[in-house]
This record gives structure tokens, C-alpha cells and sequence, in this order.
């Protein structure tokens, strides 16, 4: 419980990859009118609603109303988007409350298994309704969560987000090994620290960056 909140407090409170709004301002009248191009040769595009020129892979949040490095979606649970910078927080908030549905399940069935044989008739129609509501909602949240949790390695390993699934916008990409696509999420370190939410990945540094002092 205490790495789950750890989890869920940096995924909630970490940047997401928020794209910086330039210190001056740039002139994008000739891409309002459909007349000059909106993507450079290099990858960047330019958001018409931040009006700033943004990273490959990055897409504006409704939500947020700013552009999100490697933007996955806007995740309620968390009141913030799922991106570059603080998605294995968010995978780590998801696998631990798996392990929580399933924690409290085992203590159900431990509970049933250990229980005298002189316990009270009404002490057992309360906890029999209270077993049955904390199955049921373990079993929601852990099927919820495991749905969720797949979705997530299935993007990272396809090196698609859910955004390009959806714009079908997913560029040819120089193929990496699984290996290679897990530590741009979870951090070069060992495999070991990856569920761990207190690892800081030293190595982990925003990349890019000259083209917002344009």
C-alpha cells in the first residue's frame, strides 16, 4: 500500500513531458491560412493551439492544453496525462493495486480458513457480506487494472502510444529491442528498480530541447 500511493503520488505530481511555451513569440498567420508547412524535416511539428513548434511523438491534451511529450492519454485516476516522463510511475501504480486486489482476496480466504468453529452466527452474516464486497470490488479493480496494465507493455513494446493508434499516425521507426524499448520507460537501470517509484534514472535527460529557444 505504501509503494502504491508512493506510485500514485508521483504519477500524479511528475511531468509528463509537458512541451515549454517559447519565452517569445512566434508568427504562425501563414499556417492558419493552410499556407506554410506544419512539420519541419527533422520531425517537429507545430501545434496551431499552444502555437509552438513540439517534438516528434508529441500531441496537444484537451485536458491539459499543452502538448505532451510522447503523450499516451489523460488518465483520470491520475488527473494527468500518461507521457514520456511519468508513465512507469503510472504502470507502477497500476501493478501495485493489482497486488493489492489480490492481497486482500488471500486475506478473505485466509480469514474463512482460520475461523474458530465457536465464532457467532451474526459475526459470520457480517463478515459474509463484507467478504462478498471486498471480492467483488478486489476482482473489478484487479481485472481492470491487469486490462490496463497489458494495454500499457503491449504500446511500449509495439513502440506506439495509444494516441498514434488511434490517429494511425505511427512513423516508420528504426526497430529496437524490447530491452531498449522497456528502459526508455522504466530507466537504465536494473530491471529490479523498475517497480521501484523512489528510482531516479540519471541517465534520463529531455532531449530536444534547442528548438523551444527558437
Amino acid at each position: 500500500m505504501f509503494l502504491l500511493i508512493v506510485a500514485h503520488l508521483r504519477a500524479v505530481l511528475s511531468d509528463p513531458g509537458i512541451v515549454p511555451i517559447p519565452k517569445t513569440s512566434m508568427d504562425f498567420s501563414d499556417m492558419h491560412s493552410g499556407e506554410g508547412p506544419r512539420k519541419t524535416s527533422d520531425g517537429w511539428t507545430v501545434c496551431m493551439k499552444c502555437e509552438t513548434y513540439r517534438p516528434p511523438r508529441a500531441h496537444h491534451c484537451r485536458v491539459c492544453r499543452r502538448c505532451i511529450r510522447r503523450m499516451d492519454h489523460h488518465c483520470p485516476w491520475i488527473n494527468n496525462c500518461v507521457g514520456e516522463f511519468n508513465q512507469r510511475f503510472f504502470i507502477q501504480f497500476l501493478f501495485y493495486v493489482g497486488m493489492a486486489s489480490v492481497f486482500a482476496i488471500t486475506m478473505v480466504i485466509v480469514s474463512w480458513t482460520i475461523e474458530p468453529s465457536s465464532a457467532r452466527k451474526e459475526t459470520k452474516h457480517i463478515k459474509l457480506v463484507h467478504s462478498i464486497i471486498l471480492v467483488i470490488e478486489s476482482i473489478l479493480f484487479g481485472l481492470f487494472v491487469i486490462a490496463i496494465g497489458c494495454d500499457q507493455m503491449s504500446a511500449i513494446l509495439n513502440d506506439e502510444t495509444a494516441v498514434e493508434h488511434v490517429k494511425r499516425e505511427g512513423p516508420a521507426r528504426a526497430r529496437k529491442s524490447r530491452l531498449v524499448l522497456l528502459q526508455e520507460v522504466f530507466g537504465r537501470g536494473h530491471p529490479i528498480t523498475w517497480l521501484w517509484p523512489f528510482y531516479v534514472d540519471r541517465y534520463r535527460q529531455p532531449q530536444d530541447s534547442t528548438m523551444y529557444n527558437v
